[in-house]
């Protein structure tokens, strides 16, 4: 089969045996914003034709590609939700030559009834849970919007989410922290001002009294500016971490699952609240289409 994780900046293709192994993997900068209207079967047929070529006939998608702004709009499903309910919610596309299926989002409420929605995040909790079973754990998907996740009898029972990655950028591009920035490498200096801002989350104030004292620090020369942005990424992500936290303890180690860089960034900041972790590899979307396909029956 072929698996395809279609995101907003970036497409990536996995040529997968029947076991669910990666035989060939692909990846190009065509997310869906670089899509023309109408274009998404052309990008798709050019990069994987050679596998159909080849004779696999069942293509599985996930990603923004079932967005509004993507090829076409796959429904949300309700938690909690496994591979059998995502398997039976899938959304037929049109294509020549093989059988084309959207994964759909998943949508969820909080303790308030506010709503909450994921897509493409939910294909790596599936795969998470080929690896972890029935066993009740705590998932964490570090990114633009990060994702903290509960799995609970081998299903995607509730998640949150945390636009921790966007307002650290929109707080750099467009607010008076990023004046104060100066770009530079990640050092063992800057892994130090990372963890003064991971600590600060947990002191009295709120996030919006600690963001202002970002500035107030910088200004008063306690914080210098090659240090600012990772004292600002302490403190979003120490934030999001005491957030997750607040519901009581946790079944177990949290998963994490993400690029290399946050999910070193995540670790110390879990070791900082003593929160014990386990790395995950970030291609786990292929095991979990794999796994959606063999529910297909």
């Amino acid at each position: 089969m072929i698996g395809i994780d279609w995101g907003t900046s970036s497409l990536r293709a996995y040529h997968l045996d029947a076991a669910g192994a990666v035989i060939a993997r692909l990846e190009t900068d065509q997310g869906i914003l670089k899509v023309p209207q109408g274009g998404f079967r052309e990008v798709l047929r050019a990069l994987i034709d050679p596998w159909l070529l080849g004779g696999e006939t069942l293509v599985l998608l996930c990603g923004m590609v079932g967005s509004r702004q993507g090829w076409q709009e796959a429904p949300y499903l309700p938690c909690p939700a496994g591979p059998e309910e995502i398997a039976q919610a899938l959304t037929p596309l049109e294509f020549d030559g093989a059988r084309c299926l959207l994964v759909p989002g998943l949508s969820t409420a909080d303790r308030a009834g506010a709503p909450d929605v994921m897509r493409g995040e939910e294909t790596k909790l599936i795969g998470l849970l080929a690896e972890l079973g029935d066993a009740a754990a705590v998932a964490c998907l570090p990114g633009t919007h990060s994702k903290w996740a509960r799995l609970v009898g081998g299903r995607i029972a509730g998640f949150a989410t945390h636009m921790t990655g966007e307002v650290r950028a929109t707080l750099l591009a467009h607010s008076i922290l990023g004046r104060l920035a100066e770009p530079g490498e990640e050092t063992p200096g800057t892994d130090l001002a990372f963890l003064r801002g991971v600590r600060r989350a947990r002191e009295p104030g709120g996030l919006l009294h600690h963001l202002f004292g970002t500035r107030a620090l910088g200004l008063m020369g306690r914080l210098a500016p090659a240090d600012t942005d990772a004292y600002l990424s302490g403190l979003l992500i120490g934030h999001e971490v005491a957030s997750a936290l607040a519901d009581g303890p946790l079944p177990g180690p949290v998963h994490l699952v993400g690029s290399e860089r946050l999910c070193r960034l995540y670790a110390l900041a879990f070791g900082e609240a003593g929160l014990a972790h386990r790395p995950h590899d970030a291609d786990l979307v292929a095991k979990g289409l794999a796994r959606v396909a063999r529910s297909l029956g």
